[in-house]
């Protein structure tokens, strides 16, 4: 779709140079409609670095869900007194201690673009997704020890299980938030992407019309109101269709 774009985009840019001189009405129509375009265009840009951004994050979460399924099964080995001595909990612990420092580690590393993802010190990012900059923001949760609950758990002592079980959860969550978030911006890159190419297919439309000769220096902010209309029923239109095919309803 976006080599599609660019390619009309190309052919559109080099007819506009050339209008400006003759048609200084339809220039002024062919410029508002560029920068729409433009804006569609870099909207969907940061749309799909902030999928990146999502994916990074729930990488790093899919690690320490692993590194806490691993504790919990060294829990409920710790947990048969009758088989293990005080000594043998002790060695659980120290492994336990590794992967609590791994966990840790990747609270504290992950990165984005010099953002830090999980650590708690990241405040909600917005993305910019259309040409009026308006979006969505990006919520990311703080993965510490502390805020997951087990800086202090160990085994070697009395424990309870299902505090490894709460952390767990709180990753989960946190899984499930990222994955609303990333359907939510794929949605709005693919509106965006649809949108700036009608808009850039629509352009054709307005350039076949003879402003010099039908259109007066009177009715000129007549033409720019109309074209104003039939863009924004454009990008209604599209908008509705791709919200119909999400819900499975009939497409217009």
């Amino acid at each position: 779709m976006s080599t599609s774009i660019s390619s009309v985009n190309n052919n559109y840019n080099a007819s506009l140079t050339r209008r400006v001189a003759d048609d200084p009405a339809g220039s002024a129509i062919a410029q508002k409609h560029q920068s729409q375009v433009n804006g569609y265009k870099q909207g969907a840009r940061n749309g799909e670095d902030g999928i990146s951004l999502i994916k990074t994050a729930d990488a790093a979460l899919s690690n320490i869900t692993d590194s806490l399924q691993r504790i919990r099964e060294l829990s409920v080995k710790a947990a048969s007194s009758a088989i293990y001595s005080d000594s043998d909990r002790q060695g659980m612990q120290k492994e336990i201690d590794q992967l609590k420092e791994h966990i840790t580690s990747v609270a504290k590393d992950t990165q984005f673009n010099t953002k830090h993802l999980l650590d708690g010190s990241m405040a909600d990012l917005h993305l910019a997704l259309n040409p009026q900059g308006g979006g969505l923001s990006i919520k990311t949760e703080d993965m510490t020890l502390e805020n997951l609950g087990i800086k202090d758990y160990s085994v070697t002592g009395k424990f309870d299980i299902r505090t490894i079980d709460d952390a767990i959860s709180k990753v989960d969550g946190a899984r499930a938030s990222l994955g609303a978030q990333n359907n939510a911006v794929e949605f709005s890159v693919s509106v965006s992407n649809v949108s700036a190419e009608n808009m850039t297919s629509s352009v054709s439309q307005i350039e076949d019309i003879d402003v010099e000769e039908y259109v007066t220096e009177q009715k000129k902010g007549q033409v720019m109101q109309q074209y104003n209309y039939f863009v924004q029923g454009q990008q209604m239109q599209q908008q509705q269709n791709m919200i119909s095919k999400m819900l499975g309803m009939p497409v217009n």
